[in-house]
């Protein structure tokens, strides 16, 4: 049996490619734009590219919010991707919004040095902190490169479930893992072989729940 996915579709982002990615590593994917249409999902994905205002704003015309707040509550197999990952925090400076309050902390416009472009975009190294977990098996840490594009980065108030960080003009927290909720600032979709593998790894996460 393939491990169930629900992609939720609020109106914008990488929902095809993200989708894609997750079928080549063996899941059957469901995009759902109300939460009835869970049905027999065993894991959850937020994707997301764009403004997070636009997000929130599609989360809840689609009456998503509880179920996104509920689902990762219960430690139930999450993935948030960019924007998907910025969602989750309190407040963001971009557009002064707020976003869903699952984690303290703020989302915060890169202020860097002239040298360091914004937006941060293309390949960048991930350390993490346990490289032993089995959310990056096959994978290594300060070495295996994935992709960005972003403006703003997360800064939460509770560093225990930063997982991953990354270099660029200073450390940022470029995801987190905290139970079975994993969330990233890159894009695995777009980062070929290794950002394949973190996927596969979570679906391990989603056969185990």
């Amino acid at each position: 049996m393939k491990p169930k996915l629900a992609v939720i579709d609020y109106g914008m982002g990488n929902l095809r490619s993200v989708s894609k990615a997750f079928e080549i590593c063996g899941a059957d994917v469901k995009l759902i734009t109300s939460p009835d249409q869970m049905v027999d999902a065993t894991g959850l994905v937020l994707p997301g590219v764009g403004a997070l205002g636009d997000c929130i704003e599609g989360l809840r015309a689609c009456n998503l919010i509880d179920l996104v707040k509920s689902w990762i509550a219960e430690d139930r197999p999450f993935f948030g991707v960019c924007l998907g990952f910025q969602a989750l925090y309190d407040f963001s400076e971009e557009g002064s919004v707020d976003g869903l309050g699952i984690f303290p902390g703020q989302v915060k416009r890169f202020q860097l040095p002239p040298e360091f472009k914004v937006p941060h975009m293309g390949w960048n190294a991930v350390s993490f902190s346990d490289p032993n977990d089995e959310i990056v098996t096959g994978l290594a840490s300060d070495e295996d490169q994935f992709y960005f594009v972003h403006s703003y980065y997360v800064a939460p108030e509770n560093t225990e479930s930063t997982f991953f960080t990354t270099e660029y003009g200073s450390t940022f927290a470029s995801g987190i893992k905290t139970g079975n909720c994993v969330a990233t600032q890159f894009h695995p979709e777009k980062s070929q072989r290794k950002g394949l593998q973190l996927y596969r790894n979570f679906l391990k996460l989603v056969e185990n729940a």
